[in-house]
């Protein structure tokens, strides 16, 4: 069975930087659809990121545009969160997820595609 695990995650200061890391087992990695979702305290989980099979598109949520970027590499079976310019309402426990039956051409930004979850990973930012 395929397993996630996320790494990472830390404390930095408003304005700083992070980048986390999902590595994922097994040999059928290229074939997922990926994402990161964030989860604060008390909220619901939430939609941050998406990439395809391959890499080829991606799609954000409007409040980390221009300062978050997923990236994947397949031979290593991992995809990558770069945050930049970190504000502390990004404070969550980060998740990735994988959509195992997605087309290759566009991602979901809906939780309920995403079969496999990581463990998360906490991103604390202050101010």
């Amino acid at each position: 069975q395929v397993q996630l695990v996320e790494s990472g995650g830390g404390l930095v200061q408003a304005g700083g930087s992070l980048r986390l890391s999902c590595v994922a087992s097994g040999r059928t990695f290229s074939s997922y659809n990926m994402a990161w979702f964030q989860q604060a305290p008390g909220k619901e989980r939430e939609f941050v990121v998406a990439i395809t099979r391959s890499g080829g598109s991606t799609a954000y949520a409007d409040s980390v545009k221009g300062r978050f970027t997923i990236s994947r590499d397949n031979a290593k079976n991992t995809v990558y969160l770069q945050m930049n310019s970190l504000k502390p309402e990004d404070t969550a426990v980060y998740y990735c997820a994988a959509d195992i039956h997605g087309s290759g051409y566009f991602v979901s930004r809906k939780i309920g595609v995403y079969e496999l979850w990581g463990q998360g990973t906490q991103v604390t930012v202050s101010s």
